[in-house]
């Protein structure tokens, strides 16, 4: 049954998250308002007589006017989305690419192509559906009215729009949402961990079955991101064959058709409704979303900073802007240990899944900055600041993976400062500050 759902569902949240959700809702509700206000009324609706003064004179009058409000309204629609498509450019050549798409979908900016559509529609219909008496009645003017009302309501959302298209591009604006988002991604994952059913495994994928069973390979049908998986559902399908699902990639990983997806740890083999169950419960999608998959915002960004530092945009304030919120971020991320698999009531595990370890994630955010920005010492600055408030909250491990990280960065700073003054302003900041960190009191100089 889930399997036959799967195609609809998977058409339903595609169309949920395109642009065009909240302008098709918005128009069909133009639209019924403009079916209500052409269709034949007497018999149903009596007007009273003291509404005769909103009436029009004459026919032509009525079409004149609303000729000039749909050209109008037509005119603004080219002029708004026209500054769309400048600012998308901008942000695109400023920041990161896979911010055009998240722009473009922004629920603003949908609220108000529904409304210019709709009212275009909605004159569009008068326009179309012919008044019967010689003059236009009182229902018609009150309609024609309505229309004024809707492109002045438009004329209200284009100054709206300006506002927010300007801020959409500014850099502060845009670091903030992603880290917002970022954030609320990591809160719903530590939150849904709290369930007694997410435990955390030493090794997601055995090097071979238990005994009891056979080790069992089910491929892909489709290339394409697996953004998430219905885990819950998984183990449920898992403990009816009696077996372990162990997935064979992370969420938001790209795979291809005819990939190995999952290995069945089952005494006997799942038959093909039983993998086609399996296979419907992963959840693919376009692009990388920050909502489901935290790792998409850390790494947009660090996409964000190693832009600004190219030579194109030479902005290495942004870049440390960024720094600050991925430190944050990572911090958060220090709160708890990301689960890797899914026991059913009796504590058996039944699905196991690759999880991002904060070693991955360091060297993911962490070493392109270092790489693009080795040449300025405020960057590698600003990086071994981060590595030192994070050691605050590291124990373990961690904290040796941030020492690590700290002594390659001093390395990088010292190739790149060669004049004394700079060793200098270096070495006064190596220690300053609040961390748990091994660091030297002096900056040696490499030739």
């Amino acid at each position: 049954m889930i399997a036959l759902l799967h195609y609809p569902l998977q058409v339903t949240k595609a169309f949920r998250q395109s642009i065009a959700y909240l302008p098709s809702l918005l128009a069909l509700g133009y639209f019924l308002v403009g079916l209500l206000a052409v269709v034949p009324h007497e018999g149903f609706i009596s007007m009273p007589g003291w509404l005769d003064f909103v009436r029009f004179n004459d026919k032509d009058t009525l079409r004149t006017l609303l000729s000039t409000l749909i050209a109008g309204m037509i005119s603004l629609v080219v002029f708004s989305f026209s500054m769309v498509m400048s600012v998308l450019s901008q942000a695109g050549g400023q920041f990161s690419h896979k911010l055009v798409f998240g722009l473009v979908t922004e629920r603003h900016h949908q609220w108000v192509l529904g409304n210019y559509l709709g009212t275009i529609l909605f004159i569009l219909m008068l326009l179309m559906v012919p008044e019967n008496s010689g003059s236009p009645g009182t229902w018609r003017s009150l309609a024609a009215y309505l229309g004024v009302a809707m492109v002045i309501h438009c004329l209200a959302l284009f100054v709206y729009f300006i506002h927010k298209a300007s801020q959409t591009v500014q850099v502060n604006s845009v670091v903030a949402g992603l880290h917002l988002a970022t954030s609320r991604s990591l809160a719903s994952l530590k939150h849904r961990q709290q369930s007694p059913s997410y435990r955390r495994v030493a090794d997601t994928l055995p090097a071979a079955a238990p005994a009891s069973c056979h080790r069992f390979e089910i491929r892909s049908r489709q290339t394409g991101f697996i953004q998430n998986a219905n885990f819950a559902e998984l183990a449920e399908l898992a403990a009816s064959i009696d077996g372990v699902i162990h997935l064979n990639f992370s969420p938001g990983d790209f795979t291809l058709a005819d990939f190995p997806l999952l290995y069945v740890d089952a005494p006997a083999e799942p038959d093909r409704a039983c993998a086609d169950e399996l296979l419907a419960h992963l959840l693919y999608g376009e692009g990388e979303s920050i909502e489901d998959i935290h790792v998409h915002g850390l790494t947009q960004l660090m996409e964000m900073a190693v832009k600004a530092l190219s030579p194109g945009i030479n902005d290495p304030g942004t870049a440390r802007l960024c720094i600050n919120q991925l430190t944050d971020l990572l911090r958060r991320r220090l709160d708890f240990d990301p689960c890797n698999a899914m026991v059913d009531q009796h504590n058996r595990v039944r699905v196991t899944w690759p999880a991002e370890s904060f070693e991955s994630l360091i060297y993911r955010v962490f070493t392109p900055i270092l790489h693009y920005g080795q040449d300025d010492v405020t960057i590698g600055l600003s990086l071994l600041k981060a590595l030192k408030s994070l050691s605050l909250y590291a124990e373990g491990a961690e904290r040796r993976l941030l020492q690590a990280y700290a002594d390659r960065i001093i390395g990088t700073l010292a190739d790149a400062a060669h004049h004394r003054l700079d060793r200098d302003f270096i070495s006064a900041r190596l220690n300053g500050g609040e961390h748990r960190l091994e660091l030297p009191d002096y900056l040696d100089y490499r030739e």
